[in-house]
């Protein structure tokens, strides 16, 4: 933000060389990225006055004899303007003067008479757009009352100073004139004068005009103000000089009003021409779907209900905090106004610009966020200078539309104990009580407790480690020593246990062939519906940014797979054949919506594989190889996943304990995928993922060794004819439990067909039977798996198919 330092001046009397106020913003937090000087490359240029001049002949040229006070009262200089006159104040550069640009004078021959200097236009010297006849193709003409010989830097106010200074996204009260003058009034110790905000109402009302608020959520405070007899004139020198310094153009007075107190008091406004508002009405509501506006800049925009727009009785008027609309502007036939300022939600504000391709200086200050303080403050400092510069005359119809938010000062309890301990050191307790009231909050102290009013205009402050934070900036940072926390050691450094492990699996899933991805934390909610994930699903309950910096990354992520999805979906069109990866990072759960408190951030391990070869046991075999590495036996049960192929996913458990799922994608997501439609017609996409925090709960430290038996085993298969939802996970672990000699049980083949039924199949199990204390006879071998096969018949009407 540029700041004018003779604007700070009139807010806070302080005599400080500029560089050395910029230091102290930067000790108060402040960062200066930029102190420059407006004379900056002016020397020796000053007022001359033409004592007498004369054409030259055969030239275009005026050979003036100039008044120049101590510099000379002859001196000549020739120029080529036509509108200069005998008597006229204008702004002489002197031999040896410097220019913007880094442009000297020096004395040269024109035609065959010598000049001594030149005379200068605005735009020689670096000034136009505010200052009268800076614009003329010709010299610039001084006020009369100006005298020869004075340095022209003083006489056009360029003897000034312009900090650019970066506004931290928590202090939106500074980005604006006053915010930082409260700033520097506390870190000098002295008072701070405001702008003026009295007015006087006239007795006239009009009472056709409505003002009102149909949209509290994004707008919760909406003021307007009816004046008339508008005039239109240029705004004065100092109002146009300060507008231009600090990088706006100079229109009329009562638009550059409303710019003038954007920048003092950081309250965007703006002024609805009442002629062209049907109804004589103005309010904020949410656009209509397809609804259309054609704003200042003449571009036609469609809407969503996710903007905010105002409207009057028939149609949008302006986009809320962005932009108004074109038939609304004032132009030099308006007579009467509706003055509106309002408070508009920072997150609606920022998504609709991104949205809309528009950025302004009031987008900018509404992003940052605005309180409702500085609405009240705007509104009536805008009508004081409506009064004080004769613009117009104030009416006493007003409208103050609120949704009930408290007009009150907020309060705080912070232990003075506390605040220390953040900081480390010792701040004198009157000291902390004499940095909070220079800084306008309002103190009283009981014991350890400090009982704090806090500003309307400082939302950004809610806890005691923001008041710790405002009391060592203003006490200054030099006094921290650092020391080490009470429960600090020294230590060899390197990876925890932890750590070791989570390299130890990505190294194992690289072995496997697979890649490492790493990606953002966010999504959007249309990720999770592109997964048809149920609007009731626990991964429905995320974190929503409330200042996104776009859309596609609107709120935190609760599972990895939409993350993994799209990496996929950018390597299908760049033309890869083929790719495996993985992601081991966190997710955010949080424990209650809304939230107020720390989520829970367990890591998730996601997989994703495509192309020739991959299928859903090439995605089985690196899951088994990971619990092959930690001595688990992972177990696979049927079940339905919203964006898994129902025929061909299954969730995984270890130790009893669900720690996730795996299968194929379904066909319907992959033809909702934004890839070319000839990409999609043999593509198969394999996922899992799995909650790693539950997962390494599971894992046996060390290695474990089992000696191989040198016992005799015996294997034998039996297939079984069961209903077609009966999970062979179940049988397996049935088989199991049934009898202590089968040590290993896995699938040998499933089997369907119209013979069997229509809702029956055929599972054909391999068992090994084998004990650590005899050979395993085949009689015995048999009796297991009879039992087993009577055992299965009982308890799932298992049938033996020979």
């Amino acid at each position: 933000m540029k700041v004018l330092y003779s604007w700070l001046k009139e807010y806070v009397d302080t005599d400080l060389p500029a560089q050395e106020l910029a230091d102290k913003f930067f000790g108060a937090g402040f960062e200066v990225e930029e102190l420059s000087y407006l004379g900056e490359g002016i020397s020796k240029v000053v007022v001359g006055v033409i004592t007498a001049m004369e054409h030259y002949e055969g030239t275009h040229l005026q050979i003036c004899t100039m008044d120049c006070g101590e510099y000379g009262k002859d001196i000549i200089i020739l120029t080529g303007a036509d509108n200069v006159f005998v008597g006229a104040h204008v702004p002489a550069a002197l031999v040896g003067a410097t220019l913007p640009g880094g442009f000297k004078i020096k004395e040269r021959k024109m035609v065959d008479k010598m000049s001594y200097g030149m005379l200068c236009s605005g735009e020689e010297l670096g000034i136009e757009g505010w200052y009268p006849g800076d614009e003329v193709n010709g010299i610039l003409i001084l006020p009369e009352d100006t005298k020869a010989g004075d340095d022209i830097v003083k006489v056009l106010g360029l003897d000034d100073h312009i900090f650019d200074i970066s506004i931290t996204a928590n202090r939106p009260d500074c980005q604006c004139i006053l915010g930082l003058a409260r700033e520097v009034a506390a870190f000098l110790k002295k008072p701070l004068k405001e702008p003026g905000f009295d007015y006087t109402m006239t007795d006239v009302k009009n009472d056709e005009i409505k003002v009102y608020d149909e949209a509290y959520d994004l707008c919760p405070r909406f003021l307007g103000h009816y004046i008339y007899d508008v005039k239109h004139f240029e705004a004065p020198i100092w109002m146009r000089q300060r507008l231009n310094s600090c990088g706006m153009k100079s229109i009329d007075a009562i638009v550059d009003i409303t710019n003038y107190v954007l920048l003092e008091i950081g309250q965007p406004m703006h002024a609805y021409d009442l002629a062209t508002l049907n109804g004589a009405t103005v309010f904020p509501r949410r656009a209509k779907d397809g609804e259309k506006i054609t704003t200042l800049d003449e571009k036609e925009r469609e809407l969503t209900s996710d903007n905010l727009v105002i409207c009057d009785a028939k149609e949008p008027i302006g986009l809320a905090g962005i932009m108004g609309g074109l038939d609304s502007e004032i132009t030099e036939k308006t007579t009467e106004i509706v003055l509106e300022a309002a408070k508009f939600m920072r997150d609606n504000v920022r998504r609709s610009c991104r949205m809309l391709g528009v950025h302004t200086d009031a987008a900018g200050r509404f992003e940052k966020g605005v309180d409702e303080y500085s609405v009240e403050c705007g509104m009536k400092r805008c009508l004081n200078l409506v009064e004080s510069l004769g613009v117009a005359k104030i009416s006493s119809t007003a409208f103050d539309c609120s949704g009930g938010a408290s007009v009150e000062e907020r309060q705080i309890e912070v232990k003075i104990s506390r605040v220390n301990e953040v900081l480390g050191i010792e701040v004198p307790r009157d000291e902390m009580v004499s940095i909070l009231e220079s800084l306008n909050f309002k103190v009283t102290v009981d014991g350890d407790i400090m009982k704090i009013r806090i500003p309307r205009y400082r939302e950004d402050v809610a806890h005691y480690q923001d008041i710790a934070e405002e009391i060592i900036r203003e006490y200054g940072y030099d006094h921290i020593v650092p020391r080490f926390i009470e429960s600090a050691k020294v230590t060899n450094g390197g990876l925890n246990k932890a750590q070791k492990r989570e390299l130890e699996v990505k190294n194992l899933l690289c072995h496997r062939g697979m890649f490492e991805i790493s990606s953002m934390a966010m999504y959007s909610p249309q990720d999770l519906d592109l997964l048809l994930i149920p609007e009731d699903s626990e991964d429905r309950r995320f974190v929503q940014i409330l200042n996104p910096i776009t859309e596609n990354l609107s709120i935190v992520r609760t599972i990895l797979a939409p993350s993994m999805l799209n990496i996929l979906i950018n390597n299908i069109k760049l033309g890869h054949d083929g790719g495996r990866f993985f992601e081991l990072a966190p997710v955010y759960r949080p424990k209650a919506l809304p939230v107020t408190e720390y989520v829970n951030e367990p890591l998730h391990l996601c997989l994703g594989t495509f192309g020739a070869g991959e299928d859903f046991y090439s995605l089985k075999a690196v899951t088994e190889a990971l619990a092959g590495a930690y001595g688990l036996e992972f177990e696979y049960r049927k079940e339905e996943i919203s964006y898994l192929h129902p025929g061909r996913c299954a969730a995984v458990y270890a130790d009893g304990k669900r720690i996730g799922h795996l299968g194929q994608l379904r066909y319907e997501i992959i033809n909702e995928l934004p890839i070319a439609e000839g990409k999609k017609s043999d593509l198969k996409i394999f996922m899992a993922e799995l909650d790693y925090t539950l997962l390494s709960e599971c894992f046996k430290d060390g290695i474990h060794f089992t000696q191989l038996s040198d016992k005799t085993t015996a294997s034998r298969d039996i297939s079984l004819v069961v209903d077609k939802k009966t999970q062979v996970g179940d049988m397996i672990s049935s088989v199991k439990s049934i009898s202590k000699l089968a040590k290993e049980v896995s699938l040998f083949d499933i089997y369907e067909s119209e013979k069997l039924g229509a809702d029956k199949k055929s599972v054909t199990l391999s068992i090994r039977f084998a004990t650590e204390d005899h050979d395993v006879t085949d009689e015995e071998a048999d009796q297991a798996r009879d039992k087993i096969i009577k055992k299965l018949s009982e308890q799932i009407g298992a049938v033996a198919r020979v």
